[in-house]
């Protein structure tokens, strides 16, 4: 192994500790709106690649199931869950077209769309962004250090860190204090 246990631990909590320097009045806005839209009725939308794929599916089941402690359930789902979805629409749009095409079939003024990207640049992820953007849905965004490339958010939290494994885990610690804000006025 090139990287050790030890080595690869550290390199997280140093991420872990620049995000709390630079992150937390962005994550605790987001956290904030994403509970009052769900308090006021609205639902939210999820989606990423890969990893970031998995991880918004981890949002939207703890917001539809449960977090720490048991409440109605919340409307959201991710838009990489459906299979069937994914391979019309790559297949009839392109791949690129993947999020934009169920924003604009699902978003609403007031529902909240959580994009998480590790590079920030996913060419499908940015349309998804502004389809969202365009329909009126608050936007949130989980990055790495680049921010986004080619799209604006209302929230962006971008990991002060370029290795995707790391960004990854700090979006995961994100997504939980999401949950915590959710599970707070619910």
């Amino acid at each position: 192994m090139t990287t050790s246990f030890r080595d690869h631990f550290q390199a997280h909590r140093d991420a872990v500790d620049r995000s709390v320097a630079s992150l937390e009045a962005q994550a605790d806005s987001a956290g904030k709106a994403l509970a009052q839209a769900l308090k006021s009725g609205a639902k939210v939308l999820t989606f990423g690649n890969g990893g970031s794929s998995a991880e918004a599916g981890h949002l939207a089941e703890e917001l539809v199931g449960r977090f720490r402690k048991t409440r109605r359930p919340f409307p959201a789902m991710s838009l990489s869950a459906d299979s069937g979805a994914v391979t019309c629409i790559s297949n009839d749009f392109g791949y690129e077209a993947l999020f934009e095409r169920q924003i604009e079939a699902f978003a609403q003024r007031g529902d909240v769309a959580v994009a998480l990207t590790t590079s920030g640049k996913s060419a499908n992820v940015i349309r998804g962004l502004r389809a969202a953007k365009s329909r009126g849905a608050v936007t949130i965004a989980l990055t790495g250090s680049a921010g986004l490339d080619g799209a604006e958010a209302d929230h962006l939290l971008a990991v002060p860190s370029d290795d995707s494994a790391i960004v990854q885990e700090v979006h995961l610690i994100l997504i939980h204090l999401f949950c915590i804000a959710v599970d707070d006025i619910a």
